[in-house]
């Protein structure tokens, strides 16, 4: 048999190493930047402007706050777009703080964030939303009447 007709060996040589090599890390770096812009770009990650600061009185405000007593549980009825929040003390009566804000986020984008009109209806409170499956966030803040600071997340998940 003449050399013409055999197939013709692959060889790998060292430009074809140095291709792979580079297409590979290539895509690599290339996922990687693009989910460090999405990431940065749909939670910045502030929660707290200075954390040492915050940290100072967390013991005594968390005391404070559990003196209170207060309960707080969500309900949701996402079809009708409307979020109850129960709010009592020890003795499971309703609670009516001085002031209170609830915010309903996402844990990991902002795009969707609600803040929420809570209405005071027999004993709770309600507030429309515009509401999709997954996992959220609700954020109170307010104040007892007494004074006492009150911070309280609830996280729950809505499932199609």
């Amino acid at each position: 048999m003449s050399d013409a007709t055999q197939p013709r060996e692959r060889q790998l040589t060292g430009w074809h190493v140095l291709a792979i090599f580079v297409g590979a890390f290539g895509i690599i770096i290339g996922v990687n930047v693009y989910m460090a812009v999405n990431a940065v770009r749909t939670f910045p990650g502030l929660e707290v402007s200075s954390s040492y600061a915050d940290s100072q009185d967390f013991d005594l405000r968390r005391e404070a706050q559990e003196a209170l007593g207060w309960v707080a549980e969500v309900e949701l009825d996402a079809e009708a777009g409307i979020l109850t929040l129960h709010l009592n003390d020890e003795a499971g009566r309703p609670v009516a703080p001085a002031e209170l804000q609830a915010l309903l986020t996402r844990p990991t984008n902002q795009e969707e964030d609600q803040q929420l009109t809570l209405t005071r209806n027999a004993g709770a409170f309600t507030a429309p939303v515009a509401i999709s499956p997954g996992r959220w966030r609700l954020r109170l803040t307010g104040e007892a009447r007494d004074g006492t600071a009150y911070r309280h997340n609830i996280t729950f998940t809505v499932r199609n």
